[in-house]
């Protein structure tokens, strides 16, 4: 297999990752801005993710299929390489499972390579306050961060309230990959 060329004036790639949380309908706000900002967006969702979220939308959006399922080997890759990572929303399953090592989806396992290869990411929880309140939540972020995953602000909703969707900054992905020191081919370079 060869490696793709890599032009001056070629986009970086932002993966976004979708779990499986009511939020995740709006995640065309966050592929909209990454796109703004000068990257080249992939989807790749949970299987349960899937459910959540307008697929053909998300596909017609990016240019790609959305990634769910592994790919048969020999088959060619239908997104390029990853430069940056956002999951968004990242859910507690998916937070606890990644922290934990757990490769049982192709979501996961791109996530837990991520941090082998160097890929810096990103990740938008989305909870609720007793899913938080869980003490593998609060050690698995603690793990997160260790592995240089930076962690967004959102602050869990209370069960059964309807969540909190119009307080989800999706825009906080591209701030915190900024701030680390991620930048698209748009006068800025990249770690």
């Amino acid at each position: 297999m060869t490696e793709e060329p890599t032009a001056p004036d070629k986009k970086p790639v932002l993966y976004v990752v979708v779990c499986a949380a009511g939020v995740a309908r709006d995640v065309g706000k966050l592929i909209t801005t990454a796109q703004e900002a000068g990257w080249d967006v992939g989807a790749v969702a949970t299987p349960q993710g899937l459910g959540f979220i307008d697929a053909k939308a998300v596909e017609a959006q990016t240019g790609y299929p959305i990634r769910s399922a592994w790919r048969s080997p020999g088959d060619p890759r239908p997104l390029p390489p990853a430069d940056a990572i956002a999951v968004a929303p990242a859910t507690f399953n998916t937070i606890n499972k990644w922290a934990a090592g757990i490769s049982d989806t192709l979501a996961l396992g791109i996530l837990c390579e991520a941090y082998g290869m160097g890929v810096p990411t990103v990740a938008l929880p989305y909870l609720n306050s007793a899913q938080a309140a869980h003490p593998a939540y609060r050690q698995s972020l603690e793990r997160l961060r260790e592995m240089g995953v930076l962690i967004g602000s959102y602050e869990p909703h209370r069960p059964k309230a309807g969540g909190g969707a119009d307080r989800y900054r999706w825009e906080e992905a591209l701030e915190l990959l900024s701030a680390g020191g991620v930048r698209t081919n748009q006068g800025h370079t990249r770690q």
